[in-house]
């Protein structure tokens, strides 16, 4: 099995790539939308950004990656075990959800086949379990069946999978950052799922010829030497595992002054979005991303730089507005954040 594509060799698509180093920096943000044309590298970025992540330490022989810090926050599993934990190290999850699964196959369900030859009630882990710490990547999620969308805000928002049928019983933590990513021509996305997710980014085809020549040569070295090329972009990849490392030990440290707050809830106002979920992301979203350039301080240019994927999908519709969304975000930094 190949190496993932390296995420610091990724052309462009600038704004996807801030959203998922946010993203990956404060799980708490809430997850990236990526909208936009095919074959723009959505699902090469998430892959490519699970990869560059250092392993994370996990229960040994836990079958939901249970973190051994967490307390409470441990499975019924190894909360029964009556031996101290021990420790593993393993690769940071990328678990794809496929339109078609059933439920059973992302919730998980009863073992039928040593129910049947063994008589025993043993639980098998679905998908949701094997994203747990990780990122859960669904690709078209705007064609999403409803009942999994429900599913998927249930545990988005506790963070925690119950199943109970057939006899049993089971909870376990299914904590993940949730990337979903499709073309906005082939149908919306639910207005419940959409509020789940932190970020959303509009991504686009290059239209520059040194762009798309630069976007074709990588791919093309990567698929003729995959290992060779993965070497060549392993410094820079480096690099950018270290800058994420010291972004999420420098992160608890990063304040907001009451100015940026006070900056941040006027922005939402002069937006009309709904409830307070927005000020937060935006709140969290800029204290991440000033901890990626290793500033404790929380500043107006960070506010400028993440409010349009903080926002963009937070407003309602304006009948007498025809302005994309992206361009009323814009329009609104200037009259608030200028004034």
């Amino acid at each position: 099995m190949r190496e993932p594509f390296p995420f610091a060799a990724i052309v462009g698509q600038e704004e996807m790539k801030q959203a998922l180093l946010i993203a990956a920096v404060d799980p708490a943000v809430g997850g990236v939308l990526v909208f936009g044309d095919r074959g723009t590298g959505k699902s090469t970025a998430v892959r490519a950004l699970a990869a560059l992540l250092p392993p994370m330490k996990v229960v040994r022989d836990c079958r939901y990656q249970c973190d051994p810090a967490s307390g409470r926050g441990l499975c019924t599993e190894c909360q029964a075990r009556t031996q101290p934990l021990e420790v593993a190290l393993k690769p940071v999850p990328v678990v794809d959800l496929p339109l078609g699964a059933t439920e059973d196959r992302v919730v998980g369900a009863l073992d039928l086949e040593r129910a049947l030859s063994h008589g025993e009630k043993i639980f098998e882990p679905g998908l949701l379990a094997r994203a747990n710490r990780g990122f859960l990547y669904i690709d078209e999620v705007n064609l999403l069946e409803d009942h999994l969308v429900d599913l998927l805000i249930d545990v988005a928002a506790s963070g925690e999978n119950v199943v109970e049928r057939e006899g049993l019983s089971v909870r376990h933590p299914a904590r993940f950052v949730l990337v979903g990513s499709g073309n906005p021509e082939e149908g919306e996305l639910r207005p419940q799922l959409l509020d789940r997710f932190g970020l959303s980014v509009e991504v686009t085809t290059p239209q520059d010829i040194s762009t798309r020549i630069d976007i074709v040569r990588r791919r093309d070295a990567y698929e003729r030497d995959s290992a060779g090329f993965t070497a060549q972009w392993a410094p820079e990849g480096l690099k950018l595992q270290q800058r994420l490392e010291a972004a999420r030990a420098l992160l608890p440290a990063v304040e907001a002054p009451d100015a940026v707050l006070e900056q941040a809830t006027r922005l939402c106002m002069a937006l009309g979005t709904d409830g307070l979920r927005a000020e937060l992301t935006l709140l969290r979203a800029a204290r991440s991303l000033a901890s990626l350039e290793g500033e404790v301080r929380v500043g107006d240019s960070h506010l400028r730089r993440v409010a349009p994927s903080a926002l963009r999908h937070r407003l309602r519709r304006d009948p007498l507005d025809e302005s994309g969304s992206t361009v009323r975000v814009t329009r609104a930094m200037a009259e608030v954040l200028d004034a």
